[in-house]
């Protein structure tokens, strides 16, 4: 769902929605990693690369390509993931890393069903009137096990979440 800040902490949060239930995954971040994610979201290009970007256009210039972002513990309520690349490497990282070079990569993000069974928060009912993709257009064509997130500009006013 995007970048968003709690208040009155002031705390970014990045609030990624199941693609096929009412569920979401509030994930506490830092300021940069927020930044870096709202970039990549809107567009912008900033004069000089980012990290994510020059983590993007490494993998490029190697020949490799990401696969896919798998969200896949938390532990002590710290969120884990794995960067998984086309040649089957898998590389840990943090969320809010993983979830920067995704948005610059269009790589999918899945979550673990343990990781949603513990954080995942339903979507408040007046969200769910609104206007949403057929559960068959929101499908992913591959899926491993867990859940496939996806990001989208909606607004959420509340949530609970966890430090990346």
């Amino acid at each position: 769902m995007g970048v968003r800040v709690e208040m009155p902490s002031n705390q970014p949060i990045v609030l990624l929605r199941d693609a096929e239930t009412d569920r979401f995954l509030p994930i506490w971040i830092g300021a940069v990693e927020a930044t870096a994610i709202a970039f990549a979201q809107q567009g912008v290009q900033p004069e000089r690369p980012l990290t994510h970007d020059l983590l993007r256009d490494v993998l490029t210039s190697l020949g490799r390509r990401l696969d896919r972002v798998d969200i896949v513990d938390l532990r002590d309520g710290i969120f884990f993931a794995e960067l998984v690349f086309d040649n089957g490497v898998t590389v840990s990282a943090r969320p809010s890393d993983a979830i920067a070079l995704a948005l610059r990569t269009g790589s999918p993000l899945f979550a673990a069903d343990h990781v949603l069974d513990e954080a995942a928060i339903e979507m408040p009912a007046r969200m769910r009137t609104r206007s949403r993709a057929t559960k068959r257009e929101r499908r992913p064509k591959w899926r491993p096990s867990g859940s496939s997130w996806t990001m989208s500009p909606r607004r959420i006013s509340k949530a609970a979440a966890r430090n990346d």
